[in-house]
């Protein structure tokens, strides 16, 4: 399970080193020599899924009729951005050239655990996000209703 964050830093290549507690975490559940399928949903941040927890998505997707407008939609946006890839031996995973750019992926960022996945984004812009989005009583109350 990938819980909580961490920062990290986007090497000049554009590699992501994993963090280190997020690595454990997914070496014990899926084993060494993990591929990932990273890509995004807006090009603001970058998701980095699992490529067993991406292959879930893939068969709900393949359910679907080809003539699906939204499974269109969300394949073009997810394939535009998204490439399979695998961590070197220093745990580092490379994010495609038009996302990096699209997110803002330089320096160090701000690395998020959604249990299934991780979440990469430019620390400044994460904290606009959130500055944006907050936490409300109405949303609370959303979640106690779901027994949160």
């Amino acid at each position: 399970m990938l819980r909580g964050s961490t920062t990290a830093t986007v090497d000049g290549k554009g590699r992501l080193k994993i963090p280190t507690d997020f690595k454990s975490d997914l070496d014990r559940a899926y084993g060494q020599g993990l591929e990932f399928f990273v890509t995004s949903f807006d090009g603001k941040s970058v998701r980095v899924y699992p490529l067993p927890e991406w292959s879930k998505i893939e068969e709900k997707l393949d359910a679907l009729p080809s003539t699906d407008v939204d499974k269109k939609r969300f394949l073009e946006w997810t394939n535009y951005y998204g490439r399979l890839a695998r961590a070197d031996a220093q745990g580092r995973v490379l994010i495609p050239a038009q996302l990096r750019e699209s997110a803002e992926m330089h320096g160090e960022v701000a690395v998020l655990g959604y249990h299934k996945y991780l979440e990469v984004w430019n620390k400044e812009r994460f904290r606009e996000h959130l500055d944006s989005k907050p936490l409300t009583d109405e949303v609370l109350q959303n979640l106690s209703k779901s027994g949160i």
